[in-house]
């Protein structure tokens, strides 16, 4: 019994000096050093990044990772607004030398029609490496270490930590050609295959001979892409890429501060093409190999990824320049430094939002993940309407950043619709014109932004939306048709205004006029939730002018169905933009890009002779007061014709701790991970505080304890002193 009790005591006192000797929160789901390192913490949710191949990806929880790794030739300004683009490995921004069909050089003042090519000379940085990787490692005879390679060897190895040997080489102009050239082969179907065969010279005739060359070559060997010839992409020497563009397209420069445009160095290719790689998920798609801040360490699919600092990495320094407003906000500190800051940025696993916000307010995550604009809403949203999460989010000293970024939903009229669309003779186009107009002025766009975004964005007034050149901020830039002006202020057209536009279109009181039935009109809903709260207001809406509106949901297919087939009559639709330009949104509403006719993006299907031309005119132009002049024509153009109920611009915007520095929440800039710093004493502290265990609940575990170990004894003497007193008896022998 007394042997019993001394081990009851020892594990109790192991207890306490374990208790005593905990100095790290014990809920961390880290290392008991993490919280001091210079990495920041986010999380990724759903799944592990599919596709980390430059030529394949498109999705946007991949771009963390994909442009933090590869560096396309150009980039955009981290802190400027409006979006412009900077040079990353080109020495500068280059400017096309037109040309016509006889290569005679033309004006830069020329007409688009008149361009038969556009020719970019872009030099690029010298001294550039690519991260340390066994693509490149060779041995003592200079001969590449890791190919040809036996099968046998890649027995243990699930991870390019498995190859012991690295080595890098200099960046170079072949690596873009061979990026481009990959984009067409048929053993990888780029997204953008199609686009980079309307644009590039020769890329169509490219894809052909790809398709050929693979139908000769075995599946299981590697595909070299270094002989055939892509005449529209040349390297002119190791340090200048040339690239013909067919025509004129201003725009074509976006398209190179994209990831699908980065550098990916053939070594790397064939080095995964080795037999077994694949089996094994090594692939550039699960490992790139880029010449970016920072390089894939840890890879563990639906579990944890790891970037840690490029150790080739050059250095970039800090912006100097920014918007109003970001001196103010600290975010010009770290001007002329060198990037970036981190050493790490772990990426964890989490399935549910709920957890993934519990551990940010516990400082387990710097930011909650960093490809997501909703996040500072979301919150901004809960701290107005609790005040308990208000006073809980200033407590911590989150940074909650929220602003309107180039994005749009817009209530749509179908065009072939013979109520609400264009019509089938001039007078009939002409009520139906003034239908739309009364039904835009009825939507109170500003009530909706109010209840169901939480004040979170803006009323939209156009196609164009902010950060974009041709935008026009209030009060200049309201629609005429919708809201009138006093002084320097709009309100929207009054309802007895709607009224009479819609007598006017033959419906009055909302009857029709010659029948005298009522209006009723559909609208087609992909959320399968034509009951819920934004339908009822919908219905509100047009009620006040007399119109019926019934709902007409269906899941996400049949949606899209209806939408190819031009079947629905009105309709909801969001768009974000590719790249900061007018054209990625005007041309929702270019006649040669109508759904139905075409297969294109203009849901509407609609059609304004003037409004293409015009279009045509302004994709030629470069960036300037003739463009914008252009671009605002056009503008009202669709607001005359009311094309769309312009909707609203969502704000987009970041949440992120106290101690994360130079936070500027933006959906265009997707290389931000370098320019964020991370105050790890800071965190530490802090964590340490808001986790601190509360170890009361220990005291009355430890008494309980005393206690039965004093009722066992205390049992025990009694029980020993009884047997004392016993009287004792002989037992005769039989």
């Amino acid at each position: 019994m007394l042997k019993n009790l001394r081990i009851v005591l020892i594990l109790v006192v192991l207890m306490v000096l374990l208790v005593l000797g905990v100095r790290h929160p014990i809920n961390s789901p880290y290392g008991p050093k993490a919280m001091e390192e210079n990495a920041l913490y986010t999380a990724f949710t759903s799944r592990s990044p599919k596709h980390l191949d430059p030529a394949l990806s498109y999705s946007g929880d991949e771009t963390p990772f994909t442009y933090s790794i590869y560096e396309p030739l150009y980039g955009y300004h981290y802190l400027e607004r409006p979006y412009h683009l900077i040079p990353k490995t080109a020495q500068e921004l280059s400017e096309p030398v037109y040309y016509d069909k006889q290569g005679k050089v033309l004006p830069q003042i020329t007409p688009g029609e008149q361009v038969y090519k556009s020719v970019y000379t872009i030099r690029i940085k010298s001294g550039i490496k690519y991260q340390p990787h066994p693509a490149f490692a060779r041995d003592a005879k200079g001969q590449y270490r890791y190919y040809p390679m036996p099968s046998l060897d890649l027995s243990h190895a699930y991870s390019i930590a498995d190859f012991p040997e690295v080595g890098t080489r200099y960046l170079t102009a072949h690596d873009y050609v061979y990026g481009f050239k990959r984009l067409a082969s048929p053993r990888l179907a780029s997204p953008i295959s199609a686009v980079m065969a309307e644009h590039i010279l020769g890329f169509e005739q490219f894809v052909k001979q790809l398709a050929e060359l693979d139908r000769q070559e075995s599946r299981s060997a590697w595909l070299d892409l270094r002989e055939p010839v892509l005449e529209g992409v040349q390297a002119i020497d190791d340090l200048t890429l040339e690239i013909t563009v067919l025509g004129k397209y201003p725009q074509f420069k976006y398209w190179l501060a994209m990831t699908f445009t980065a550098p990916v160095p053939w070594e790397a290719e064939r080095f995964y093409s080795q037999p077994g790689m694949a089996e094994h998920n090594l692939s550039l798609n699960s490992w790139p190999v880029g010449t970016g801040p920072f390089m894939l360490t840890e890879s563990i699919t639906n579990r944890r990824h790891i970037l840690e600092r490029n150790p080739n990495y050059r250095g970039e320094p800090y912006p100097c320049t920014g918007e109003p407003g970001d001196q103010a906000a600290g975010l010009l500190r770290d001007c002329g430094q060198m990037m970036p800051f981190l050493d790490k940025v772990v990426f964890s696993i989490e399935k549910e939002s709920v957890p993934l916000m519990g551990k940010f307010l516990q400082g387990y995550y710097d930011v909650p993940q960093v490809e997501r604009g909703e996040y500072g809403v979301a919150m901004t949203v809960a701290a107005g309407d609790s005040a308990d999460k208000a006073q809980l989010y200033d407590e911590r000293g989150l940074q909650l950043r929220t602003n309107a970024e180039p994005g749009l939903f817009y209530l749509g009229f179908n065009w072939l619709d013979p109520v609400v669309g264009k019509g089938d003779s001039a007078e009939q186009a002409e009520r139906n014109r003034k239908l739309r107009l009364a039904i835009s002025i009825a939507f109170d766009w500003e009530q909706y932004v109010s209840i169901f975004m939480n004040s979170q964005a803006l009323v939209a007034q156009s196609p164009v939306p902010p950060g974009v050149l041709g935008y026009q901020p209030l009060p200049q830039g309201a629609n005429p048709y919708v809201y009138e002006q006093e002084a320097d202020q709009i309100k929207r057209r009054s309802l007895e205004e709607a009224r009479t536009l819609l007598a006017q279109a033959g419906y009055p009181d909302g009857r029709d006029a010659k029948t005298g039935k009522p209006l009723i009109l559909y609208f087609d809903s992909m959320t399968g939730m034509g009951a819920d709260a934004s339908m009822d207001w919908m219905r509100r809406q047009l009620g006040q002018i007399g119109i019926q509106l019934e709902v007409r949901a269906s899941d996400y297919n049949r949606f899209q169905e209806k939408m190819k087939k031009g079947a629905a009559q009105l309709f909801i639709w969001g768009w974000n933009a590719d790249y900061p330009d007018a054209e990625n949104f005007l041309y929702l509403l270019y006649g040669p890009q109508a759904k139905v006719a075409h297969g294109g993006e203009n849901a509407s299907n609609y059609h304004n002779a003037e409004y293409d031309s015009l279009f045509e005119q302004m994709r030629y132009l470069d960036d300037g007061p003739e463009k914008e002049s252009v671009i605002h024509r056009m503008v009202d153009i669709v607001r005359h014709d009311a094309a769309w109920m312009w909707g609203y611009i969502p704000n987009s915007g970041g949440a992120y701790q106290s101690w994360v520095g130079n936070a500027k929440p933006t959906q265009m800039v997707r290389d931000s991970l370098q320019y964020l710093r991370v105050d790890s004493e800071q965190r530490n502290l802090l964590t340490q505080q808001w986790n601190r265990p509360n170890w009361w609940p220990m005291a009355f575990f430890f008494a309980a304890i005393w206690a039965l170990i004093a009722l066992v004894r205390a049992l025990a003497k009694r029980r020993h002193q009884a047997q004392a007193l016993e009287p004792k008896t002989t037992r005769s022998r039989g």
